[in-house]
């Protein structure tokens, strides 16, 4: 998993056909889609109840690119091991989850895993300096974690412009997770984001009997977010 900058598009099999995972996968990634995001719900630190560590491994076999685990679950440091050995590549884990990130983090690292920081559209993006030299990862939450299909935040777009001047040079990408579909997808890619978590904008109206859906979804927002950059440059 080499760094680079350029948009990458991670669709989140939470909006996915649950009765057909493997194939689902196999869909969007021969449709184009770059890195496979999973979210981890535990009912607890967020009102909603997902996959675990077995359905990650179950799943892995299916991925080929990139499988982005994002813990929203509290306490986390019981479970990066069994996420790691399920065959996560990055995983993130919460700011707000609790009160010893920097700890997480390094526990993440010592996995030989790429370690990400997610942060609550409540959490100002200054949180995050003293952690920068121990993330690969930093997700902005533009809905409030627990549920897809929710509206865009608007105001987390002057977060991510603030989080990418934080960053500098570092190799450090900056994801955003909710509410992103081609009309937001310029706006988060303007302001310095390159990994784009969708959930319906990438699988609404498509299916396994269908996949050229599924890849005209995530060709709409790649092309939205690199038009973006584009007009910046």
């Amino acid at each position: 998993m080499t760094f680079d900058r350029s948009i990458k598009i991670a669709p989140s099999i939470l909006s996915a056909d649950f009765a057909n995972f493997g194939q689902e996968i196999e869909a969007i990634e021969a449709q184009g889609c770059d890195w496979v995001h999973v979210d981890v719900m535990d009912g607890h630190f967020v009102p909603n109840l997902t996959f675990g560590p077995p359905l990650c491994k179950a799943i892995r076999k299916h991925i080929k690119t990139v499988m982005d685990v994002h813990l929203m679950i509290a306490p986390v440091d019981p479970y990066l091991e069994a996420f790691a050995e399920a065959g996560a590549d990055v995983i993130t884990l919460h700011l707000e989850a609790g009160a010893h990130t920097h700890r997480s983090l390094q526990a993440v690292r010592d996995l030989e895993k790429k370690a990400g920081l997610a942060l609550n559209p409540g959490t100002p993006v200054e949180a995050a300096l003293p952690l920068l030299d121990l993330c690969d990862l930093i997700c902005i939450m533009t809905v409030n974690p627990g549920f897809g299909g929710q509206k865009f935040i608007h105001s987390q777009i002057d977060q991510i412009r603030r989080l990418r001047a934080l960053i500098g040079d570092r190799p450090i990408h900056i994801e955003v997770d909710g509410g992103v579909d081609p009309s937001t997808a310029p706006l988060v890619a303007e302001a310095g984001a390159d990994v784009l978590v969708a959930g319906s904008a990438v699988f609404r109206n498509g299916s396994v009997d269908q996949p050229s859906v599924y890849g005209a979804n995530i060709q709409a927002l790649r092309e939205a977010a690199g038009s973006s950059r584009s007009e910046a440059a």
